[in-house]
């Protein structure tokens, strides 16, 4: 009966590839894909599903080594220019010959306010043309970590833009529609076929794509489909009407490692789930309490950090999928130390000693934002925290909602507290604690500073830490910010997510460490 009612519910959204079709992937999350516009919300899912289209300079190898993509070779002319050359014979989806104007013209696109990839583009000043294939990018300061932002950068052509109007980037934070939100036109190995938001997403195979020789996996059409339900995506990958899952709940796993239909394979991901706090305003939103801000004064935010048994988390609420943290980088980023990882111990007496002494021995309401369809059962975790802090007097109202609605809201300053999680696609902290921590500037700074958190001791070592070419220096640097930032409770990280994929047994992909599910590299046999 089950299997019945599931099939019924996903009649409207999925459409199965004929039994013997080795070469569609189905696929689904549980959130949709956010918007075409490869410069306009820098998020996860949304990214993976831009790169199967778009394509950078420079991208990654299985085991995130960098590898040529739109440029085949690099070189630093001097310490503030580097020079790339470009692919030859690359043509855009429409036939439009790729060259090095499409490349300056990205670039400069990305550049512009309204893009949210300025954590990418922070010490870029520009990109110059010198001819067809050769473009030079230009910083205000020694980058080290240049190479590792490159990949997230991809490439559009000027006059497919220019034809259509869309030559800045989408508003996404206004909710600004255009045309480049739903259609597309890259260089990458699969076309968007066909969009249907909430609904349905299918790429098609690109036949003149560059890298088609070298391609490692067999599959020529995708389709994405966003099961918000838990029950019901589990149930597709068993019906067979999936054939992979990047989310599988966590309570199911051990029903999915026993049927012999499906093989699961997990590993950590480089993604930190954590809570942010308004610590700018004066008087906090959404609370009963008037003409101040609890928020702003540390006694609260450690109160808050104390009364989370993230123990029970962790085994109640993850199932054991999460790696519990107190550092705000997970384990594989550069310049994660085992002294940021150290946690405020679980304490709820000395959580209401802490309320007391800031004047809230009763308490406080405010709200909590949450996103109900982007991370591991980050609803349930919230719900979770919910409970905890009404046991120290704080009463808590739970404010969950779907990402396309929740990024928007939370990008705009419009909360009090709010769950997020931060992956790190660069590999390197200064991405985190500029984006995160940083007091909002130009360049990237504080891009995703959502508290509006501001200390200038911290904001120096980042400073630093950007042009800081020493590797041991500036390990040292990221090493002193991770603690100041934990010092100060800038924000209260929870867990690193332990991600599992779940698959029919006839696909074959590479885990990654981003969980991003990489297209070109998946077999369907």
């Amino acid at each position: 009966m089950l299997r019945h009612a599931i099939a019924s519910m996903l009649a409207a959204v999925l459409v199965a590839a004929p039994a013997l079709e080795a070469k569609t992937l189905r696929w689904a999350s549980q959130g949709d894909i956010l918007t075409f516009d490869p410069h306009s919300q820098n998020e996860g899912l949304n990214n993976t599903a831009n790169s199967y289209i778009y394509e950078p300079l420079i991208t990654y190898n299985e085991k995130f080594e960098l590898e040529p993509a739109l440029a085949v070779k690099w070189s630093q002319d001097t310490p503030l220019i580097w020079r790339f050359e470009l692919r030859k014979g690359v043509k855009f989806h429409d036939g439009t010959p790729f060259t090095a104007a499409d490349v300056v013209y990205s670039i400069e696109r990305a550049l512009h306010p309204t893009s949210n990839f300025s954590a990418y583009t922070a010490a870029i000043q520009g990109a110059r043309r010198i001819d067809d294939h050769t473009v030079l990018i230009v910083t205000s300061a020694p980058n080290p970590v240049l190479l590792r932002q490159l990949p997230e950068l991809r490439i559009m052509s000027k006059a497919w833009s220019e034809k259509h109007g869309v030559t800045t980037p989408t508003n996404f934070v206004q909710k600004q529609e255009s045309y480049a939100v739903r259609n597309a036109n890259g260089t990458g190995p699969f076309m968007l076929k066909s969009r249907e938001v909430d609904i349905k997403t299918v790429f098609v195979e690109n036949p003149a794509w560059w890298g088609k020789s070298a391609k490692k996996g067999n599959v020529t059409e995708i389709v994405y489909t966003p099961v918000k339900s838990d029950a019901t995506r589990t149930a597709a990958l068993l019906s067979g009407e999936l054939d992979f899952v990047l989310d599988p709940p966590p309570q199911d796993l051990a029903r999915l490692r026993g049927n012999t239909a499906i093989k699961v394979v997990e590993g950590a991901e480089n993604r930190t789930i954590f809570l942010g706090f308004d610590q700018f305003r004066d008087e906090l939103l959404f609370a009963d309490v008037k003409g101040k801000n609890p928020f702003k004064d540390l006694r609260v935010r450690q109160a808050l950090y104390h009364a989370i048994n993230i123990e029970a988390i962790q085994k109640s609420v993850m199932r054991g999928s999460s790696d519990p943290t107190g550092a705000i980088i997970q384990r594989a980023v550069n310049g994660w130390t085992k002294e940021a990882h150290v946690r405020l111990p679980y304490d709820p007496k000395k959580a209401r000693e802490l309320l007391t002494a800031a004047g809230y021995p009763n308490g406080f309401s405010f709200t909590l934002d949450c996103p109900n369809n982007r991370y591991i059962n980050d609803e349930e975790i919230c719900k979770a925290l919910v409970t905890m802090w009404a046991q120290v007097g704080l009463k808590v109202s739970l404010n969950a909602m779907p990402r396309a609605t929740y990024f928007p809201k939370i990008q705009k300053y419009d909360t009090s507290a709010y769950l997020l999680g931060w992956g790190v696609p660069t590999f390197d902290a200064l991405y985190s604690l500029q984006s995160l921590a940083r007091s909002v500037g130009k360049g990237g700074d504080g891009n995703f500073n959502l508290g509006r958190v501001s200390n200038p001791e911290f904001d120096k070592l980042v400073d630093a830490m950007k042009s800081e070419t020493d590797q041991k220096k500036r390990n040292e640097l990221i090493a002193r910010a991770l603690l100041l930032h934990n010092q100060n409770v800038m924000h209260i990280p929870l867990h690193n997510q332990v991600i599992p994929w779940a698959m029919r047994k006839n696909v074959t992909v590479p885990h990654r460490a981003d969980n991003r599910l990489e297209a070109r590299w998946v077999r369907v046999d």
